[in-house]
């Protein structure tokens, strides 16, 4: 008799799991200008949330089965957002002030493949490198990583640019020489 009640717990904590990772998934999708697929996964996510919550609702006399619900939807929250972080859609901008503009951090970046902006400004305490960098939101850690070789004291601020448009971001980044470590192949080598 306890298997039957162990059953629905566990078919409706495991039904809001995956109902939660897809409405998260579908959010970050419709956010990135994903519509089509974000439009498919949400008749997926529509299906299984009528199937779990009508589960509940008939059995709402049974507390386990709301704590299943809630714990599902917690940890499919968790779930979604760690998908999330491995798919890395989209880009990053990071923009990079280094305390010494006498290092050679531009041609370091390009040389590893990434598309670099500098200016000289000036800061509170004298000459500084300003830079702005764009990349592939799965090659952000990587570009924090080099960027911290460079210049252990670098300044890095970042964000999602909603457009990108023209210039090395889209001819070069597209390409993804970052992935092959700045080895880029005789093409790339012509048009850079």
């Amino acid at each position: 008799m306890l298997e039957i009640p162990l059953v629905m717990v566990l078919i409706i904590f495991v039904v809001n799991i995956v109902y939660v990772t897809l409405n998260t998934l579908r959010v970050i999708l419709t956010l990135k200008g994903r519509r089509y697929i974000s439009a498919t996964v949400s008749v997926f996510e529509v299906t299984i949330y009528t199937v779990g919550l009508g589960l509940v609702l008939n059995n709402l006399d049974q507390i386990q089965n709301l704590i299943a619900y809630a714990l599902g939807f917690g940890i499919g929250v968790v779930l979604g957002s760690k998908i999330e972080e491995k798919l890395a859609l989209g880009y990053i901008t990071a923009n990079v002030i280094s305390s010494d503009p006498s290092i050679e951090f531009t041609k370091k970046l390009r040389e590893k493949g990434y598309g670099v902006t500098s200016w000289f400004a000036y800061g509170m305490e004298g000459d500084r490198l300003a830079m702005q960098i764009l990349t592939p939101r799965k090659y952000e850690l990587k570009l924090y990583e080099t960027i911290q070789e460079i210049d252990p004291k670098a300044f890095i601020i970042s964000y999602e640019p909603r457009q990108i448009s023209g210039g090395f971001w889209v001819k070069s980044v597209k390409r993804e020489r970052i992935r092959r470590n700045g080895k880029p192949k005789k093409a790339d080598k012509e048009t850079v």
